[in-house]
């Protein structure tokens, strides 16, 4: 699944939103008709997983926590209890939940980022919030990419 770009949007009134064409037809092709949005644990965004990317997420989240480890089970716990499932409707909209929009500072406009297999919905306010200035993006993806002989990413 390859959910790419950047594309702005509006929410009605009630807070509904049609998602873009471009990242409904990948949900489509693939299949996926339910989607979880949740806050963004760093960013002052909504994260808006396809099913499957989601239950990925959480199989990779599980393999990590010890079930005995009281923190490790808070952490779960706080990282599942603060999701909503929607779906879309006959028109391709789904339904931001307020307190999602309020916590990233949405009002009305709203600007979707394609993460490769999940969506970010940003306020289109913040229009710099989400990027780096260019020059400073060249030197942080040159580093990225620059790899040991073990292939990991050198730290700075």
């Amino acid at each position: 699944m390859r959910l790419l770009g950047n594309i702005e949007a509006r929410t009605d009134s009630k807070g509904r939103v049609f998602l873009p064409a471009a990242f409904r037809k990948v949900l489509q092709v693939d299949g996926e008709t339910c989607l979880v949005l949740r806050r963004d644990v760093f960013q002052p965004c909504i994260t808006i997983y396809p099913e499957a990317a989601w239950n990925a997420l959480m199989d990779s989240v599980r393999q990590r926590i010890d079930p005995w480890n009281p923190r490790h089970m808070q952490v779960y716990r706080q990282l599942l209890s603060d999701v909503e499932i929607v779906s879309q409707d006959s028109g391709g909209r789904i339904l931001m939940p307020k307190r999602f929009l309020e916590s990233a500072g949405i009002s009305q406009g709203i600007r979707f980022i394609g993460m490769g297999d999940y969506i970010e919905a940003w306020s289109s306010e913040h229009t710099k919030e989400p990027f780096m200035a260019q020059e400073e993006f060249r030197q942080e993806l040159e580093h990225l990419m620059r790899t040991t002989d073990d292939n990991r990413v050198e730290e700075r």
